[in-house]
């Protein structure tokens, strides 16, 4: 069910690459091709998304709905499924971020349901 989840994603257009992890950043599932890299990516990924909340907490304004990091070639936008699971994606470059948040909120309700 996940891997169909990520793979909705991908056809969507603009999304590179997807995956599902642990809060803690153990790889649940990905699309990437490379494992190793996966694994890295949702280490990654679990860190920063944990350090925005920790510091967003800390000045009072509550937890963050997602992290977004832009650059020249691509970003990562990392965002909570449910307390046990994050969902991370890569886009492209110039790809426009309405359409993939819409989804990506979509996507991390049914994954929340799931995990």
């Amino acid at each position: 069910m996940l891997d169909k989840i990520l793979s909705d994603l991908k056809k969507m257009g603009g999304v590179t690459a997807s995956a599902v992890a642990s809060r803690d950043g153990l790889l649940i599932v990905s699309d990437m091709t490379t494992e190793s890299h996966a694994d890295t990516f949702a280490a990654m990924s679990a860190t920063m998304l944990g350090a925005a909340e920790t510091a967003t907490t800390e000045l009072g304004k509550g937890i963050p709905d997602r992290v977004i990091v832009e650059s020249d070639h691509g970003k990562l936008v990392a965002m909570g499924a449910g307390p046990k699971a994050l969902l991370v994606v890569l886009t492209e470059p110039d790809s426009g971020l309405g359409l993939i948040l819409v989804e990506l909120e979509k996507a991390a309700e049914k994954i929340k349901k799931i995990i």
